[in-house]
């Protein structure tokens, strides 16, 4: 079962399954905005585990600025996205489960009256 272990709102999300790492990268480009999906490789599990969120910031930030999901793209991220395959589709359970709980625990903190 794939977990959300992280996020930055609006930037990125780190998902975990079986072990492996995930990151989920927000992508905007003029008037498209997509989530672009990548299993972590060693190396970028190993500065993440060096260099902790700022290393996810900085990875998401050159996955976006390569825009990998744009038509005619050089990205080199492009060849490892996970889009349209099972993966995708747990992380987007995984995210949605996160995100009820976060409004759920919202919810729990506001004062009724």
């Amino acid at each position: 079962m794939m977990i959300v272990l992280d996020d930055e709102p609006y930037g990125w999300l780190l998902l975990e399954e079986d072990g492996q790492l995930y990151l989920d990268a927000m992508c905007s480009h003029s008037a498209v905005d997509y989530m672009f999906l990548l299993r972590l490789n060693d190396e970028e599990v190993a500065l993440l585990r060096a260099k902790g969120r700022l290393y996810l910031d900085d990875l998401a930030y050159r996955i976006h600025y390569s825009a990998p999901g744009v038509l005619g793209s050089r990205s080199p991220y492009k060849g490892r996205s996970l889009v349209m395959t099972p993966e995708r589709e747990r992380a987007s359970e995984a995210i949605q489960a996160y995100r009820a709980q976060e409004r759920n625990a919202a919810a729990a903190d506001r004062p009724s009256f």
